[in-house]
């Protein structure tokens, strides 16, 4: 979008830009800026007028979106911000914590040097990157909307505070690295600029492959080195090949386990209830019960509820499995502590037929409950 869109290519970055924005909302934290510098480059004649087929390229596929999701699922926008915002409790700052450390670590720099780096990155880069933004936009102006979309989206989300997954994190990274580099890079060759250029002729050169030298190996190797400290050659789960630290879904395959377990007792009319539901929705049959909110608008009614079910961030609603009385239910033991597994209505209800092993965000074990009137020869009760 950003080649297309400085290289004048508009009809080709609008599109880029409505696909965006279908991939993910939040991308309006670029197409936003994108589209206002549009709009005033052609009104102040710096650029060509907006064309027809700008419009069409941006519009036509939101427009088929929109009625698409509202014929089938009743509304074109996604109510998952809305669940998040209910279903989870934060401190007030946690979002702006957890990006204040993102900003400051682009680089995973603290795996090298140890948490107190921290400090240091929260100057060096942040620098770094303005001193980038600065020298970009002095040679190509309109790339501001790329360029503070970093800071936009840090803003955003602050003010937001959200959970911040560790997906959340990636999209302000490419930006906010390349402005870091560019400042890196403008600092080094202005400082080796500086020097005299006294002496012979080989001397000089000597010292222009030095400056390159010490360019390519800040501006280049030395990121690549920092970052690859996050890889392990074997992960200690999941598939055993090259991977980084941040690509773990140990949790999922905990629930793929608890899919296989399930599937021969799952009908296609069962109803399945879960906090985390992707991998039980792709693996077994039945309907899923997404206890947060995200899939399932229901659970919105059963939200904000009493803070002292929370042990961690995310709580079940108890009154929510009560009242829709789902055939099975598969949760982490931190997330039912201290209410749904504390309800005698529950409890009465509902019997433990499995239990995984795991101490993930503390909890003991991925618990697998199922209705009481349901069990018999076909589902036995499993001592944990």
């Amino acid at each position: 979008m950003a080649w297309t869109y400085l290289d004048e290519r508009y009809a080709a970055a609008a599109l880029f830009a409505s696909l965006a924005v279908l991939t993910r909302p939040d991308a309006l934290l670029l197409v936003g800026p994108l589209v206002l510098d549009r709009i005033l480059a052609a009104f102040r004649g710096s650029a060509r007028k907006i064309e027809g087929r700008e419009l069409v390229a941006i519009g036509l596929p939101l427009i088929a979106w929109t009625l698409f999701a509202t014929a089938y699922f009743g509304t074109p926008v996604s109510h998952s911000l809305t669940a998040k915002s209910v279903a989870y409790r934060l401190p007030a700052t946690a979002a702006l914590v957890r990006f204040i450390q993102h900003f400051a670590t682009p680089f995973l720099d603290h795996l090298t040097f140890g948490t107190a780096w921290i400090g240091v990155g929260l100057v060096l880069f942040p620098t770094l990157s303005l001193t980038g933004i600065w020298r970009s936009l002095k040679k190509t102006p309109r790339a501001w909307p790329f360029l503070l979309y970093p800071w936009i989206y840090l803003l955003a989300f602050s003010i937001a505070n959200p959970l911040v997954f560790r997906w959340y994190l990636t999209p302000p990274l490419a930006l906010y690295i390349l402005s870091i580099l560019v400042g890196a890079e403008f600092i080094l060759g202005d400082f080796f600029k500086r020097l005299p250029k006294r002496g012979p002729r080989a001397s000089v050169s000597s010292r222009k492959s030095l400056a390159t030298g010490i360019v390519v190996l800040f501006v280049i190797l030395v990121p690549f080195g920092l970052s690859a400290r996050d890889w392990a050659l074997r992960p200690d789960h999941g598939l055993k090949r090259p991977a980084p630290q941040m690509a773990w879904y140990e949790l999922e395959l905990f629930y793929r386990q608890a899919a296989e377990f399930l599937n021969p007792y799952m009908q296609d009319d069962s109803i399945l209830a879960a906090s985390d539901v992707g991998v039980l929705g792709y693996f077994t049959a039945g309907s899923i019960l997404d206890t947060v909110g995200l899939n399932s608008p229901v659970a919105l009614d059963y939200y904000p509820i009493d803070p002292d079910y929370y042990v961690i961030n995310l709580a079940t609603s108890p009154e929510l499995i009560i009242d829709t009385q789902p055939d099975f239910l598969v949760l982490l033991e931190v997330y039912g502590r201290e209410g749904v597994f504390k309800d005698e209505r529950f409890q009465h209800a509902y019997t433990l037929i499995n239990k995984i092993p795991t101490d993930i965000y503390g909890s003991d074990g991925m618990l697998i409950y199922s209705r009481s009137d349901l069990l018999g020869s076909s589902i036995p009760k499993i001592n944990s």
